[in-house]
C-alpha cells in the first residue's frame, strides 16, 4: 500500500488561509483519483476534494470557491490550498487515492487544522 502523509495544518483566524500538502511514498501518477478528507471532532471523516489524474477537480459545496486542490506527480504530493477559512473548517485533514473503487492507501496521521479567533 501507499503511504500518505500530509503536513501544514495549524492555528489560523477566520479569514485566514492555509497550504496543506500530501507526500506519496511512491508514485501518485497512475492513481485515478487522489482526494482530501477532513474529520471534525465528533463526525466521521468525509470527502472535501478530489482531483483526477487529468487534473479535473471536484469539490465539497461548502468549500466551493475557497478551496483548491493540484497535484504534482513529480514530486508524489498532492495540494490542498485552503483560503478564507472559516470555524466549520476545523478538523483533521488526511489524503487518500482511489482506484477502482478501492482505497489504494493506508490512512496517515491526518494534519489538524484549527480555525479559530
Amino acid at each position: 500500500q501507499v503511504q500518505f502523509v500530509e503536513s501544514g495544518g495549524g492555528l489560523v483566524q477566520p479569514g485566514g488561509s492555509l497550504r496543506l500538502s500530501c507526500a506519496a511514498s511512491r508514485s501518485i501518477g497512475s492513481i485515478n483519483s487522489m482526494r482530501w478528507y477532513r474529520q471534525a471532532p465528533g463526525k466521521q471523516r468525509g470527502w472535501v476534494a478530489m482531483i483526477t489524474s487529468g487534473s479535473s477537480t471536484n469539490y465539497l459545496d461548502s468549500v466551493k470557491g475557497r478551496f483548491t486542490i493540484s497535484r504534482d506527480n513529480a514530486k508524489n504530493t498532492v495540494y490542498l490550498q485552503m483560503n478564507n477559512l472559516k470555524p466549520e473548517d476545523t478538523a483533521v485533514y488526511y489524503c487518500n487515492g482511489v482506484q477502482d473503487g478501492n482505497y489504494v492507501g493506508s490512512w496517515g496521521q491526518g494534519t489538524q487544522v484549527t480555525v479559530s479567533s
